[in-house]
């Protein structure tokens, strides 16, 4: 078996998975994160996101999986970053993750109880104290340096 065959082999798709996170920033310099409730990243706090459906536009998928999740209707601004992540265990996914900055155009939550436990809007002053991802605290760590205590 070669190298690509044998790697095929270990991931659940077969393909690379394309997914959009929204790191929805509003004027007050909060960031709104959620709780989820499922896996990837079960208990731990996130950004709202998910993949990207075939043939979808990128940012109609960001806006998608916002609304889906917290119920918000957000501004895409930049790109800040593509990350990659590889999920160990019986999940093996290969993911593309494209994290665009976001404007909300309202801060009213209203979450989808069966992804998100919880969604709040987190002052960048406790970010730090919320249980992240490494990946996602990566990203942060691009928008507000005092974030980045980890090499990815």
């Amino acid at each position: 078996m070669n190298d690509a065959a044998e790697r095929a082999s270990i991931f659940k798709a077969e393909h690379i998975v394309t997914s959009v996170v929204a790191v929805i920033i509003d004027s007050d310099e909060q960031v709104l994160l959620t709780k989820r409730n499922i896996n990837p990243f079960m208990g731990e706090w996130v950004m709202p996101g998910g993949k990207i459906d075939l043939g979808e536009p990128i940012v109609s998928a960001l806006k998608r999986e916002v609304m889906e999740e917290v119920g918000l209707e957000v501004e895409v601004a930049e790109l800040i970053d593509v990350f990659e992540h590889l999920t160990p265990g019986e999940e093996n996914y290969h993911f593309v993750i494209l994290y665009y900055r976001c404007h909300p155009l309202s801060c009213a939550i209203n979450h989808n109880h069966h992804e998100v436990a919880e969604a709040r809007w987190v002052p960048r002053s406790e970010l730090r104290s919320f249980k992240i991802p490494d990946g996602t605290r990566f990203i942060l760590g691009k928008l507000f340096p005092e974030l980045c205590s980890c090499e990815v």
